[in-house]
């Protein structure tokens, strides 16, 4: 019996609940019944949202009614195909209650299209996915070895398959290496043990071409060539790789990213390795043409052997000689004329070369030099007079304004010049001196040392 918690409250003798208490409630009995525990229902996705922590929240809805719905990461991380808006599906899951909100949901579990199976449309969507990637286009495929030395087959190991291809290959070129690499074609593990093969086929790099395939089957038993790992390692072959998968009409991701699709695994050895009747055919038509072209090419050197046998190069040679001969006289009187020609040149410039030389003797030169430089001495001497002379004359003068302009002359007609005792200072005036002063007194002919024992400005001023 359900026990609800202390929220409860008693009204007249009955129970009242909390709602957490009621969707608590409802929630343990929609899960407590087996008629919507791992159910399946069928409806359009709506309002689809893919949120970042991974989960799924949409709307499963018909032309009736609506159910709210999620499906969590965990769960739909192994879905074969990307959930869109308004594609139907069959959903497997359980209904419960969001007790916060007091909804109940739709719990998926797993999830297919309803009317598309979901291995095609995961086919599709990794189709259209490694198409934009680039991994089909026809500008990155390779060419297949033409005479390929070694082939590497990567098939399972029994079946018609790997027998047909033997087969085939042996048939038509008995002398090629085969590479058998055995590995899973069906089931879980099918997938990473194809690409672990193509790996490993690279690694070695003993092979020139490889052939990944297996015989015919159901979608879900080719599968494993639809695969994303095997697209990636084929694409990242450096070998050239063939895919050949036992079907007509369909093809598989694997033969998208192959450089060559073949139809079936017989097909695929045919395309490998060009039949040895055929080679040996073509070697026997490449045998006659070369010998038509050796016995042609033959007949046209005994021709010019003939030729050249009547030719005047050999019946009379000297003949040819004889016109070089007459040219090369030529050439060497032209060659003569021309250096006497030169010669001559060459003495008249020496002529010319020694006048000039002779014109320009270092002896004339000094020579020429010695004269100019007495010339210019004597001009020296010359102007060295005249300057001495002007100089002279310009002295006296100098002397006799100086000597009529100096003071002795004045003083020897009777004047004097009055000095302080240390003949520092002229004195002009009375003023200057006070009684009791000590002077030098300069005459014309001496000097004379004077006392100052009285001042006459008066007398100073009747002079």
């Amino acid at each position: 019996m359900y026990r609800p918690n202390e929220d409860r409250t008693e009204n007249e003798g009955q129970t009242v609940l909390s709602i957490r208490d009621l969707n608590r409630l409802i929630k343990r009995k929609l899960e407590g019944e087996p008629q919507f525990q791992d159910i399946w229902i069928r409806g359009e996705i709506s309002n689809f949202t893919h949120h970042s922590s991974g989960h799924m929240y949409f709307t499963l809805k018909d032309a009736d009614s609506r159910l709210k719905s999620i499906m969590f990461a965990s769960y739909n991380s192994r879905l074969p195909f990307m959930p869109r808006e308004g594609t139907r599906v069959l959903a497997r899951g359980s209904v419960s209650v969001y007790e916060r909100d007091g909804q109940y949901q739709f719990y998926v579990t797993q999830m297919q299209p309803d009317g598309v199976g979901s291995l095609y449309l995961a086919y599709e969507q990794l189709k259209k996915k490694l198409e934009q990637e680039g991994l089909f286009a026809q500008e990155r495929k390779r060419p297949l070895p033409r005479y390929p030395r070694t082939v590497g087959v990567i098939t399972s190991p029994t079946g018609a398959a790997v027998r047909d291809i033997l087969i085939t290959l042996k048939r038509r070129s008995p002398s090629v290496n085969i590479l058998l690499y055995p590995v899973l074609v069906q089931g879980k593990g099918a997938a990473p043990s194809i690409a672990a093969a193509i790996d490993h086929m690279n690694r070695l790099g003993e092979a020139d071409v490889l052939i990944v395939g297996r015989g015919g089957g159901s979608l879900e038993e080719l599968w494993a060539f639809n695969e994303e790992a095997v697209a990636r390692s084929v694409y990242a072959s450096r070998i050239p790789i063939i895919s050949a998968v036992g079907h007509e009409t369909d093809f598989t991701i694997c033969d998208f990213v192959a450089d060559l699709r073949a139809a079936t695994p017989t097909a695929a050895a045919e395309l490998t390795v060009p039949h040895h009747l055929e080679l040996k055919q073509q070697l026997s038509a490449v045998t006659v043409q070369l010998r038509k072209s050796l016995l042609s090419r033959l007949e046209l050197q005994r021709e010019r052997l003939v030729k050249m046998r009547r030719s005047q190069a050999l019946t009379n040679p000297w003949r040819l000689l004889q016109q070089p001969a007459e040219r090369s006289d030529r050439l060497r009187e032209q060659l003569l004329y021309r250096m006497k020609g030169i010669a001559a040149s060459a003495h008249q410039t020496k002529l010319r070369l020694d006048r000039r030389l002779e014109v320009r003797s270092p002896r004339e030169q000094a020579s020429l030099a010695r004269s100019r430089s007495a010339a210019a001495h004597k001009q020296l001497v010359q102007a060295m007079g005249a300057l001495q002379r002007t100089k002279s004359r310009e002295w006296q003068s100098a002397v006799r304004q100086l000597d009529a302009l100096s003071p002795l002359k004045v003083m020897g007609r009777g004047y004097s010049l009055v000095y302080e005792e240390g003949e520092q200072r002229l004195i002009r005036s009375v003023h200057q001196v006070q009684p009791g002063d000590l002077l030098r007194i300069r005459l014309g002919d001496g000097k004379l040392s004077a006392g100052v024992w009285a001042i006459d400005p008066e007398a100073k001023a009747e002079e």
